[in-house]
């Protein structure tokens, strides 16, 4: 197996392993999600790999976190240079929609766009979500935080 030093990998990271980490989440096992995060979010920093995100991604975190939480962790997306932003074109809509009627509906149209834009970028779609972990292989590369840095 190649080391990780040797390798160049892009990341585009789903909302749910920020939150992992913003949010000190542990799993119903006990497992410290916002520790797998963390060290993942070290690694990744250490090898200097570009982190992708789209706006998908910031309206997803502004659902779920308070306006004032997201005012303050929105900075780190324009705040260091590792982090790209990746625009959705109409094109990229049309493939989303498509991969949603594929997955039956199953998967929603914002992660059925995280998968597009992975591809579009050729990065590895990091989640924990398995729903979308087993449609996503089908599509594009794709992993958990730990299958990354060898948990």
């Amino acid at each position: 197996m190649e080391d990780l030093d040797d390798i160049k990998m892009n990341f585009y990271i789903d909302t749910n392993i920020y939150l992992n980490f913003w949010q000190k989440e542990v799993d119903n096992r006990g497992n410290e999600l916002w520790k797998i995060a963390f060290d993942f979010f070290n690694e990744i920093d250490k090898l200097n790999s570009p982190i992708y995100y789209s706006g998908f991604i910031l309206k997803e975190l502004q659902f779920i976190i308070s306006k004032s939480e997201f005012e303050l962790r929105k900075q780190i997306f324009n705040d260091m240079k590792r982090f790209h932003k990746v625009i959705a074109l109409s094109s990229d809509y049309d493939k989303a929609r498509k991969l949603e009627f594929l997955s039956k509906f199953q998967i929603s149209f914002f992660d059925c766009m995280h998968i597009v834009l992975a591809n579009k970028v050729n990065a590895i779609l990091i989640t924990r979500d398995k729903k979308l972990i087993d449609f996503a292989r089908l599509y594009c590369k794709v992993n958990r935080p730990e299958e990354i840095i060898n948990y």
